[in-house]
């Protein structure tokens, strides 16, 4: 084998290594800065993070359908994306909490939606998704 081709294979190889996982007890510190609007609770009822109600309880998030929590006032746009039946996955989820907006405009197609959640994580929302898949 040449030099050219062992290095071509080398890089391929390089490229088609899985990106590193998430890390839920780096997503445990990042969810600081989320508990000012959303707490955490547990289905048994266990308060995990005690936090703020601006937000949903995101206890159990990862698997329940988008917009579905009882008696929280979703925005249009989202509850739009919930009406398709779509359930929250780790993926879906960091995405949405880097960019709630743009996350609501490419699910809905429309370029007018828009999100009552204005904060954007700039950083780490695989590693909070990671954590919030850990309590149900």
């Amino acid at each position: 084998m040449t030099k050219l081709t062992l290095a071509a294979a080398l890089g391929a190889l390089m490229l088609a290594t899985p990106a590193m996982a998430a890390d839920p007890a780096a997503g445990e510190s990042d969810f600081k800065k989320c508990k000012a609007c959303h707490a955490i609770v547990a289905s048994d009822g266990t308060e995990v993070v005690k936090g703020g109600k601006t937000g949903p309880n995101l206890g159990g998030v990862i698997g329940r359908p988008i917009a579905s929590v009882a008696d929280f006032k979703y925005g249009e746009s989202i509850l739009a994306v919930g009406a398709t039946g779509a359930v929250w996955d780790e993926a879906s989820l960091a995405a949405y909490i880097t960019d709630p907006a743009a996350w609501l405009k490419e699910q809905t197609g429309d370029a007018a939606a828009k999100s009552k959640m204005s904060f954007k994580l700039a950083s780490g929302a695989e590693d909070v998704a990671a954590y919030l898949a850990t309590i149900q």
